[in-house]
């Protein structure tokens, strides 16, 4: 059974999402509720202003709780159905009324916007590994064009200690000796270094001038 902690770790509430996905607002609460069983349970999901989610399920007959499906040591066909349609139920949730909060910097939060403004595209997260890792890919090559990354300072080559957002795009080979300056322009982290530099998304280099970039990757992000 999925854990509701773990599901929603790192995830943004969608106020607009989760009103068209049919929750209704009580209070500072959004409210849902689903049958479960052809009709024999209801499950209610209430997510409270900050994000938290919590779900339960009741027997519609008799009121009561039903919580068997919590008791992982019991097994069956029906408690079976229950989890499968509980967690079903919570991933939908969590894909179409939450977006990914994992990158906290201000310039990798406008990075996140301004390709999904113009070019469609989300951050896709690949890595079980690498769970703070992400890529754009272009709809119609399937290439990427940009990754976000985040990493020890120390990692990029920088003295002082602490973690930093990145964001590693593509750039003409014939370009790229005249381009790094290991200060604002790196050598692309963990990408072949022929073909990809590396920006700091600590305000170093203005969101323009990154944007421009971003354009320039994703035109060189062909087959």
């Amino acid at each position: 059974m999925i854990n509701t902690e773990s599901l929603f770790k790192n995830k943004k509430l969608n106020p607009k999402q989760i009103i068209a996905y049919g929750f209704t607002k009580r209070k500072d609460d959004y409210i849902y509720s689903s049958e479960l069983i052809n009709g024999q349970l209801k499950m209610t999901v209430i997510i409270t202003k900050t994000g938290k989610v919590s779900a339960e399920i009741k027997d519609i007959l008799s009121g009561e709780a039903y919580i068997i499906h919590q008791v992982s040591a019991l097994h069956g066909g029906f408690v079976g159905k229950v989890r499968e349609e509980y967690d079903r139920i919570l991933n939908d949730i969590a894909k179409k009324c939450f977006e990914s909060d994992i990158f906290k910097s201000e310039y990798s939060k406008q990075v996140i916007q301004y390709i999904r403004e113009k070019y469609h595209n989300e951050p896709e997260f690949l890595w079980t590994k690498f769970p703070n890792n992400a890529i754009f890919r272009r709809q119609d090559s399937a290439k990427w064009y940009a990754a976000l990354l985040i990493l020890q300072k120390q990692k990029l080559g920088l003295k002082e200690d602490g973690i930093i957002e990145i964001i590693d795009l593509r750039i003409k080979p014939e370009n790229m000796d005249s381009f790094i300056d290991n200060k604002k322009y790196f050598p692309g982290y963990h990408m072949n270094k022929k073909h990809w530099f590396t920006i700091c998304l600590d305000g170093s280099v203005p969101a323009e001038e990154i944007f421009r970039y971003i354009d320039i990757s994703y035109t060189l992000a062909v087959k």
